[in-house]
C-alpha cells in the first residue's frame, strides 16, 4: 500500500500520499495508520518530517490521534452529521429499512454495473463466512449480525460510490438495528441465505436491475420479520406498542 519516498521527499508528500490512500479505499474511516516508527521507515521518511504529515492531517479531520492506540482514518463530516442524527433521534422500524432500501437497492445495481472484480471476491468471501457462521450449532447471533452487516457493507464498497462509502459507519450502525431484531426468528436466517445468494449471482453477472430487485426484496423481507417480531413482543409486554408500525403496502408486500 505504501511506497518508499525518495530524497528530499517532505511533509507535503507524505501528507499527499496518505490523502491518496484514502480517497482511494484502501483505507476506510475507522481505519488505524501502521505505527510511527515502522510507517516512517515503510516512507523512507524521519519520524519528525511524518508528524508533521499527520498534524496538517488532523487539522484537516482527516485523521485522528488516540492517545496511546495510534492513528485513525477520520468518518467524514457527512457521517459524524449522520452518526449525531442518528443518536439524537428514536429512529422507528419504518425509517430505518426505508433508509436500508435507500442505500441498499442502488448500491447492489451499482456494484453489478461496476464489476470491480477484486471487490466482488471480497463480497463473496463475506458472504462465505456468513454462511459458514450459520452452519454452526449453537449459532452466535451477535457474530452472525457482524457478518451480516459486513456482506452488506462489502456490496456498499463495491459500488464504488464515494458518498457511499463516506457513510458506511452510518449504513453499520442501520444494519445492526435491523438485523438484531431479523436474525434469531427462526427460519430467518434459512430465507436471507437465499437472498443472499441471488444477490451475489446477480452481482457476478453484472446484471444491475436483478441485482436492485433482489436486495430489494431482501430488505423488504427483513422489514416484514421484523415488524412480526415486534408484534409478537408487544403482545407479550403492551408496554411496546407505540414501537409497531402501522400496517402499510410497503411493509405487507414485496415486489
Amino acid at each position: 500500500m505504501w511506497r518508499r519516498l525518495g530524497r528530499g521527499s517532505v511533509a507535503q508528500q507524505v501528507e499527499a500520499q496518505i490523502l491518496e490512500v484514502i480517497e482511494s479505499g484502501r483505507l476506510a474511516p475507522g481505519d488505524r495508520l501502521p505505527a510511527e516508527r515502522e510507517f516512517a521507515e515503510q516512507l523512507g521518511v524521519s519520524r519528525p518530517t511524518l508528524r508533521e504529515a499527520i498534524g496538517s492531517l488532523k487539522a484537516r479531520g482527516l485523521v485522528r490521534v488516540v492517545h496511546g492506540r495510534g492513528v485513525f482514518v477520520a468518518h467524514p463530516e457527512t457521517s459524524r452529521e449522520l452518526r449525531l442524527a442518528l443518536d439524537r433521534q428514536a429512529i422507528t422500524m419504518d425509517e430505518l429499512f426505508a433508509m436500508r432500501e435507500v442505500l441498499e437497492v442502488p448500491a447492489a445495481g451499482w456494484a453489478a454495473a461496476e464489476q470491480d472484480r477484486a471487490r466482488l471476491v471480497r463480497v463473496r468471501d463475506a458472504l462465505d463466512a456468513l454462511n459458514a457462521a450459520g452452519e454452526r450449532e449453537p449459532r452466535e447471533f451477535t457474530e452472525l449480525q457482524r457478518l451480516d452487516a459486513a456482506f452488506h457493507l462489502a456490496i456498499v464498497d463495491a459500488a464504488g460510490n464515494r458518498f457511499l462509502r463516506e457513510t458506511l459507519g452510518v449504513l453499520q450502525k442501520i444494519l445492526a438495528g435491523g438485523m438484531q431484531t431479523t436474525l434469531m426468528v427462526p427460519g430467518r436466517f434459512e430465507k436471507s441465505r437465499l437472498d443472499h445468494e441471488r444477490i451475489m449471482a446477480a452481482l457476478l453477472a453484472g446484471d444491475s436491475q436483478a441485482a436492485r430487485t433482489a436486495a430489494r426484496r431482501h430488505v423488504r423481507a427483513a422489514h416484514r420479520t421484523a415488524v412480526r417480531r415486534l408484534r409478537i413482543e408487544t403482545a407479550r409486554n403492551p408496554a411496546m406498542a407505540d414501537a409497531v408500525p402501522e400496517d402499510d403496502d410497503r411493509t405487507g408486500t414485496g415486489p
